[in-house]
């Protein structure tokens, strides 16, 4: 069968030809119907993140997907079924107590493999094969959008550790400020917009006429260039905020969002930044939020839980938010133009079949 790969010594990936898995005791074969591409996969061919299965001298990309039962292999899972498949298995195929509590998102490194990123072959194949439990059903109106459950699924994690945090007190958030303009960035604008929230916000760094920025207030959000405004300055040209959603995995944000939080408020952080030393006044934001009740969290990973809300949450984005956020759909040969990058390109996906 065909897959996408990133092979060791080599910086750009290649449809090559692998064998089809066969499904084992209790596991289904799936067949793939689109795979998304976000920053993780960039990183992860770079060799900046994750890491090859254990002797194997390619890795297969993807972690972001939706396919339909091939083989229900005796499961109670139906031949036909629409599912999507979460990121993290146990390693060497046992368990272990994070997975047995159902919160592998919240293992620690060592305790789990991450297919398509770090130790596991992904999911950018005609076929590959899993236990149930780590596959959500959803509906057959999701065959051509479903691969976005598993970023969405990243923010509604994001949320609930948010809410939790501030679960000691009443907390009514008013302001929601996302970091991003990229696909997660969007797709976490459409989720914090669709809360309780009355007012959103949205960080990029692009002039217009810009496709994102025509996404972000068609959402109803204000655009905010952080050329001309930082997130530390935020609170003067705009607002307080009592919620802050970084999606940048730039390093500066993760402090410059203590200074755009209202009293009270959290940030949840997404991105995953490279090593990077710089100067803060530590004493002046440790103040801040200590005195004012503040909170970081940082947040990776999710888990079938989130998996279904975000389910949910994408079956209500309305049809223009999807069509806009998908920018471009290639065939697996088309390797060489797959993992381009540029303002022009939102949301990238390989389709292997329709169903």
């Amino acid at each position: 069968m065909r897959a996408i790969a990133v092979h060791r010594g080599e910086s750009q990936p290649r449809l090559r030809e692998v064998p089809r898995p066969d499904p084992g005791p209790g596991e289904v074969l799936v067949r793939t119907l689109r795979v998304g591409i976000d920053g993780t996969d960039h990183e992860v061919i770079a060799g900046s993140h994750g890491g090859f299965p254990e002797g194997e001298s390619y890795q297969i990309l993807g972690h972001e997907a939706v396919g339909v039962v091939a083989e229900a292999n005796g499961t109670d899972l139906a031949e036909g079924q629409l599912v999507v498949p979460t990121v993290r298995r146990p390693p060497g195929g046992g368990s272990n107590e994070y997975f047995d509590r159902g919160e592998p998102d919240m293992a620690p490194a060592g305790a789990y493999v991450e297919r398509g990123i770090a130790g596991a072959h992904g999911y950018m194949s005609e076929f590959f094969t899993s236990a149930p439990r780590f596959l959500v059903s959803v509906p057959a109106s999701l065959a051509k959008t479903g691969f976005l459950v598993e970023p969405i699924s990243n923010t509604e994690k994001a949320l609930e550790m948010a809410y939790a945090s501030r679960s000691t007190f009443e907390w009514s958030p008013e302001t929601a400020f996302v970091l991003g303009n990229g696909s997660l960035g969007l797709l976490s604008l459409a989720l914090v917009g669709q809360g309780e929230f009355e007012r959103t916000y949205c960080l990029g760094r692009r002039s217009r006429p810009d496709p994102t920025i025509d996404i972000i207030e068609r959402l109803g959000a204000t655009y905010v260039d952080s050329r001309e405004t930082p997130v530390s300055e935020v609170t003067t040209a705009h607002e307080q905020m009592d919620f802050v959603c970084e999606a940048t995995g730039y390093a500066r944000h993760a402090f410059e969002t203590i200074d755009a939080l209202a009293p009270g408020g959290v940030g949840t952080l997404l991105g995953i930044p490279s090593d990077w030393t710089f100067e803060i006044d530590g004493g002046r934001l440790h103040r801040a939020l200590v005195l004012e009740n503040k909170a970081l969290v940082g947040s990776v990973n999710s888990y079938v839980p989130q998996f279904e809300r975000a389910t949910d949450t994408l079956a209500d984005y309305p049809d223009w938010l999807t069509d806009a956020i998908i920018t471009d759909v290639f065939d697996p040969a088309e390797t060489d133009v797959v993992f381009e990058t540029g303002d022009e390109h939102i949301k990238t996906v390989v389709e292997f079949g329709t169903r």
